[in-house]
């Protein structure tokens, strides 16, 4: 049974970084397409950024490029998501979320119903 479990979040000044991680049991993250949504408490819930199965396509929304990183250590079975520059628009819940190989996300990697196994989310605050 694939499991994930998101870690990371926190508070930090505008300007500041963090970086979270998302591990997966129960399979490893070389199979699966994987991706970091958030979402701000009555607002849609918006895809950062994406990687497929081996590491080597990412995929990013406008307003993040340049500042997050999205990478894999798969012997570890963990992805991750470095965010420098954080700005107070960056402040949400964010989640991690896989979809196995054979059912690679459709062109923009970023619909939700895409993927299929999701953690809790873990919260970032940006302040100003």
């Amino acid at each position: 049974r694939v499991q994930l479990a998101a870690s990371g979040g926190g508070e930090v000044e505008s300007g500041g970084s963090l970086r979270l991680s998302c591990v997966m049991s129960g399979s490893f993250v070389g199979s699966y397409w994987m991706a970091w949504f958030r979402q701000v408490p009555g607002e849609e819930r918006e895809g950062v950024a994406a990687i497929s199965t081996a590491g080597g396509k990412t995929y990013y929304v406008d307003s993040v490029k340049g500042r997050f990183h999205i990478s894999k250590d798969i012997p570890q079975s963990t992805m991750y998501l470095q965010m420098n520059s954080l700005e107070s628009a960056d402040t949400a819940i964010y989640y991690c979320a896989a979809a196995p190989q054979w059912r690679e996300p459709t062109n923009d990697k970023f619909l939700a119903s895409d993927y299929t196994y999701w953690t809790q989310g873990t919260q970032v605050t940006v302040s100003s």
